[in-house]
């Protein structure tokens, strides 16, 4: 149990030293310091400091997912569109705060072209929280949604693309990314002029929602 506390203690550390020195600035020993560890104990651990830094951003991540389903579900009521806008809002309400964890997840990225395990790691990372959007998708969505031919995988990999893409946006040139309430009001323009005249994708093949779950 010590010794889990003690890891747990680390991972805070780095974590808040994202938060405050983004993560190419911080080295071993300001890991060290913030969680007040010996500096050893960081590859006892977690093998190096660049494996600590990067479970602190899947972390960090791994909770920001969880406040942006938070947010989603916050409206009993609310249809799924309404679900998506409001995790939208909240993801893009979110970036200031976070500004040092994300621009410390686009190091880690570029830094995995020269590292299979950091790809690895990342790539893990990717699973892990696709199968959690997929879940709140699952949710969201109900029983028909794979009948209709919605895989929650997949519309998940396509929100996950959106967050990364307005990250990249919003870290570049924040002054032209749009806000949560724009975002949402073009968006839901513009679905709602291509649904008027959506043609059938299935190419004729879905097929019918039983009469149990069309209730």
């Amino acid at each position: 149990m010590a010794q889990a506390n003690h890891r747990e203690q680390l991972l805070q550390g780095a974590i808040e030293c994202l938060r405050t020195k983004g993560y190419a600035r911080t080295t071993a020993r300001d890991i060290a310091t913030a969680a007040d560890a010996n500096l050893a104990s960081i590859g006892y651990h977690f093998g190096s400091k660049q494996a600590l830094l990067n479970e602190a951003i899947t972390r960090t991540c791994e909770e920001w997912t969880s406040r942006l389903g938070q947010a989603a579900f916050a409206g009993r009521d609310a249809s799924p569109l309404e679900q998506m806008a409001a995790s939208w809002v909240a993801m893009l309400g979110s970036f200031e705060e976070l500004r040092p964890v994300l621009v410390g997840f686009i190091e880690a990225v570029g830094e995995s072209a020269w590292s299979d395990e950091l790809r690895e790691q990342m790539a893990a990372h990717y699973r892990e929280v696709r199968g959690a959007v997929a879940d709140m998708v699952s949710a969201s969505l109900g029983k028909s949604a794979a009948v209709r031919g919605a895989d929650p995988n997949v519309v998940a990999s396509f929100l996950i693309a959106v967050c990364d893409g307005l990250v990249l946006q919003w870290l570049l040139d924040p002054d032209e990314t749009p806000d949560g309430q724009q975002l949402v009001i073009s968006l839901g323009a513009a679905l709602s002029l291509a649904l008027e005249e959506a043609p059938d994708l299935t190419g004729g093949a879905r097929d019918p929602v039983p009469d149990s779950e069309q209730a």
